[in-house]
């Protein structure tokens, strides 16, 4: 829900700077303004009760599919009448790391005299972004017969577009965005990435456009997911006796699980607050 703010926000302020509007957003706190808002919003959706349907879902995939082609396009334009420089080979040498990122090893010297431990910590953080097979278990009863080689064709789209789509977009932003400028779109790297294409700025910012909505979407459709499926775990828990019964109190008019969706909605709402009173 924050990426998505951050995503807003950033074409927002591009689109202000076009118009030549003296405003300019506060990325972290917008964000997690937008975080809270798309949150209420499917916490309302979900007490009312919505239909699973993979049909919006297969939409979106449509829409993101069409988008990912005409980046990597772009970026491949881009290269050929720029130029690039591949990202440099993970040396200690060449390793940078914010003191968050480090953890418990910030007060050593490691991760800057062993390579292969800062290609570690690199892949940790990274695993996240990486995800996307756990999504199987969701899906797993819209799942077409015979199940097996569906859910491996299911898995074989993940891994492809995590690594095109993920890593791709991570490889072109090293080769194509300015060193100089980098680090302002690393809340929003697509953005960052249409925004230093060749061609007329009008058009990269109606593409950049295009990539905020879809990123929208897609990162929002994921809060909705993770109270969908937060839902679900915590009612088998009840159901297990871990949980008081009285979390499964259907709602009086919907017949929702609403006080087991208020438990999940509050606590991501908590952590929203905590990153507004942050920024």
């Amino acid at each position: 829900g924050v990426s998505a703010g951050q995503y807003l926000t950033g074409f927002l302020n591009d689109l202000f700077a076009h118009l030549h509007w003296n405003l300019v957003l506060p990325i972290n706190a917008t964000s997690a303004i937008c975080a809270v808002v798309v949150t209420v919003y499917f916490w309302w959706e979900n007490i009312k009760g919505i239909p699973e349907s993979s049909g919006k879902a297969l939409r979106i995939m449509y829409v993101t599919t069409v988008m990912v082609v005409v980046m990597i396009v772009w970026c491949l334009i881009t290269v050929l009448v720029r130029g690039a420089h591949l990202p440099p080979f993970p040396t200690p040498s060449h390793l940078t790391f914010a003191p968050e990122a480090l953890g418990w090893l910030r007060f050593s010297r490691l991760p800057y005299t062993v390579g292969l431990i800062g290609i570690l910590i690199g892949l940790g953080h990274s695993v996240l972004a990486m995800s996307g097979e756990e999504t199987l278990a969701q899906v797993y009863r819209e799942v077409e017969h015979p199940k097996l080689p569906n859910l491996e064709k299911t898995g074989l789209v993940i891994f492809t577009y995590s690594l095109i789509f993920t890593a791709g977009v991570s490889f072109f932003a090293v080769m194509i965005i300015p060193d100089a400028t980098r680090h302002q779109y690393f809340g929003n790297l697509i953005s960052g990435l249409a925004m230093s294409f060749v061609g007329p700025y009008s058009l990269r910012l109606v593409f950049q456009g295009f990539v905020v909505l879809v990123g929208v979407l897609m990162l929002a459709g994921a809060v909705n997911t993770a109270i969908v499926g937060s839902n679900g775990v915590l009612n088998r828990v009840s159901e297990d006796g871990i949980l008081p019964h009285w979390f499964r109190q259907p709602h009086h008019r919907y017949g929702t699980s609403y006080r087991m969706l208020n438990l999940v909605v509050g606590l991501q709402l908590d952590r929203k607050s905590t990153r507004l009173n942050s920024s």
